[in-house]
């Protein structure tokens, strides 16, 4: 499912137009994204945990040159998946 698929069933799910549901969306990862940024923990009960967490730096290689190389420490957004919607998927 694509953000265009995403949007027209939502705005099915709402009753009301697509530019409504596209105004929600891009609302919701808005916010999502400012309170990330901000070291917040978004937490949406039964769904699970949005949160930013800590890539330590590493080494790799490069898969053309087989050449080793130091990767940067990065900031990495991620969802921790509640019980109760992992669940979901696994009866």
């Amino acid at each position: 499912m694509n953000k265009s698929q995403l949007v027209e069933s939502m705005a099915d799910k709402l009753g009301s137009d697509k530019k409504t549901a596209d105004k929600a969306l891009t609302a919701f990862i808005d916010t999502l994204t400012e309170a990330l940024q901000a070291g917040e923990k978004v937490n949406i009960i039964g769904f699970g945990t949005f949160e930013l967490r800590n890539r330590a730096a590493r080494k790799g290689k490069n898969p053309q040159t087989g050449e080793t190389i130091e990767i940067k420490a990065s900031k990495v957004p991620a969802l921790k998946v509640g019980k109760a919607y992992k669940n979901l998927f696994n009866e």
